[in-house]
């Protein structure tokens, strides 16, 4: 059985189809990232999954629950966080966790207990007294991300969890949620950072225009640009035209310097990065950086959407 499922999901406000029959799930314990350009469904394939919203047609489960048919158990079974924090600030970080818990009907006892524990693991635990109107943004989003784990859900909906943190920040959130992962959550990670999904996701969804148009590992999708590249760069930069040269020849196709110190070549496999390095060898030219790599995220976001990623942003 999948953490959740979401097959068929159809959306629609008004006369805009927001979501165009998508289909969703992750196995327990792994992160399922979603990608798409701004108002691709995202937000929207997450509110229904997490029962804010009722689909037009289609069915969703978590955990083999119903989301309609039984929203109040879909709901102890989960955590949600949304794009922005949305603490409380005229509390302090233990009031925040302790109110939540006492929602989820938790004893006093249990409820100030599982706040200290999730104060602590998430670095808060000197702010615990002080009201969330003095936190800065990254420990709001902490104490949100926080706030979510306190039910211990099986199922996290993440949507644009790290949006507006400084990249310092951003790596913090990123171990929380491998630490979640390793704890057996499962996580649904919405986000407009391809390095992110790149960095956490086992899967990845690709939404665009209420429809789900690419479905893989992130090694898969990256297949889906084609081959492989090598990239070069001399250590001597008069040296890049015979540089290129040599690549060219060896790739049977001509090679291109998209800076003035690096040249690169699409070749079709292993073998001719060998090559390569042994032609550069025999020529005495020196390098500071070869590389083989799958195209990235970013260009693959391209391709089947049409949109680069800084062109993305909440749906």
């Amino acid at each position: 059985m999948n953490a959740f499922e979401a097959e068929g999901l159809v959306k629609r406000f008004g006369k805009t189809t927001a979501l165009a029959g998508i289909n969703l799930s992750a196995r327990q314990g792994t992160v399922l990232g979603v990608l798409g350009p701004n108002g691709a469904g995202k937000t929207t394939a997450v509110r229904i999954l997490a029962t804010l919203l009722r689909a037009d047609a289609g069915h969703a489960s978590v955990s083999g629950v119903d989301v309609v048919r039984h929203p109040a158990r879909v709901r102890r079974m989960i955590g949600l966080t949304g794009q922005y924090a949305s603490v409380d600030e005229d509390l302090t970080g233990t009031e925040n966790l302790v109110l939540i818990g006492r929602l989820l009907d938790l004893r006093g006892g249990e409820a100030k207990a599982r706040a200290a524990q999730l104060l602590s693991d998430f670095g808060l635990a000197e702010a615990a007294d002080r009201r969330a109107s003095t936190y800065s943004g990254g420990m709001r989003r902490r104490l949100d991300l926080a706030a979510s784990l306190v039910g211990r859900p099986d199922v996290i909906f993440l949507d644009e969890p790290t949006t507006g943190l400084d990249p310092a920040k951003r790596e913090d959130v990123w171990n929380i949620i491998r630490r979640l992962v390793t704890d057996g959550v499962t996580v649904l990670l919405t986000t407009q950072y391809l390095e992110e999904a790149d960095a956490l996701a086992d899967d990845i969804s690709v939404i665009d225009h209420g429809k789900v148009i690419a479905h893989g590992t992130p090694a898969e999708l990256k297949h889906v640009v084609g081959g492989q590249t090598v990239l070069v760069r001399p250590a001597d930069r008069g040296r890049l035209r015979e540089t290129a040269e040599i690549i060219s020849a060896v790739a049977g196709r001509p090679a291109e310097s998209p800076g003035r110190e690096v040249t690169t070549v699409p070749v079709d496999g292993d073998a001719a990065f060998t090559e390569i390095v042994a032609r550069l060898h025999t020529a005495g030219i020196a390098v500071t950086e070869l590389s083989l790599r799958l195209p990235s995220l970013d260009e693959v976001f391209f391709t089947l959407t049409g949109h680069h990623a800084d062109q993305e942003s909440a749906a």
